[in-house]
């Protein structure tokens, strides 16, 4: 990594200001704290979410979540709740949300280069009544994300546009090993490729998407 000297480094808001310059008109208005209709439709179509955590040191993670369009419940104009699924248990960012409840997520739709932010404090419930209006497949989750909002917004879509992410003419999947040899490669495992690719596939993990 080459040295601290070599960066010109900004360490003020008055240095960033100056470099970038003043926010549009419409990027600053369009924050809000309740949810509009259009923010419950966009909720109702998204089938995918980041969520960004941090620990009380300021640690960061950032953790997908996936599952049919509308997994994320809206309780009221003011929350919103995500079920969590069967994963590796290691909860990083649940862990963080113990210690520092501020979380940031971005929901997205496939085809669509904006995304819908929102940014708040968020509560993990094991119960409640609503996680009846989250079961999936018959699979009813035994945790959720309960996140009162204080910000959302409409981000637009130059970030998508840049990286061309939904033109599938542009994706090169087969570009890196598979997965099942990349773990082969950088963790301490014993199972052979064959076996960890079985693992890794598809087939295979389908039966597990809702059941640990």
């Amino acid at each position: 990594m080459p040295v601290a000297s070599e960066f010109t480094a900004i360490t003020s808001p008055g240095e960033l200001r100056e470099l970038l310059g003043a926010p549009m008109p419409r990027a600053v208005t369009k924050e809000r704290t309740v949810l509009h209709e259009r923010d419950r439709d966009w909720l109702a179509q998204s089938p995918f979410c980041l969520i960004a955590t941090a620990d009380a040191e300021g640690n960061c993670d950032v953790s997908p979540k996936g599952d049919p369009p509308g997994f994320a419940h809206v309780l009221d104009d003011t929350t919103i709740v995500v079920p969590d699924r069967p994963g590796n248990r290691r909860a990083d960012g649940f862990l963080n949300i113990l210690a520092n409840p501020r979380v940031g997520l971005i929901f997205l739709i496939p085809g669509r280069g904006e995304t819908l932010r929102i940014n708040g404090r968020a509560t993990l419930v094991r119960d409640a009544p609503f996680f009846d209006d989250l079961v999936v497949k018959g699979h009813r989750p035994s945790l959720a994300l309960v996140v009162e909002i204080e910000q959302i917004f409409f981000h637009c879509a130059k970030a998508l546009m840049r990286s061309k992410l939904w033109k599938p003419e542009t994706w090169e999947p087969d570009a890196l090993p598979s997965h099942a040899r990349l773990v082969k490669e950088m963790q301490p495992v014993d199972e052979t490729v064959e076996e960890l690719e079985h693992y890794y596939s598809e087939a295979n993990y389908s039966k597990k998407l809702y059941q640990s």
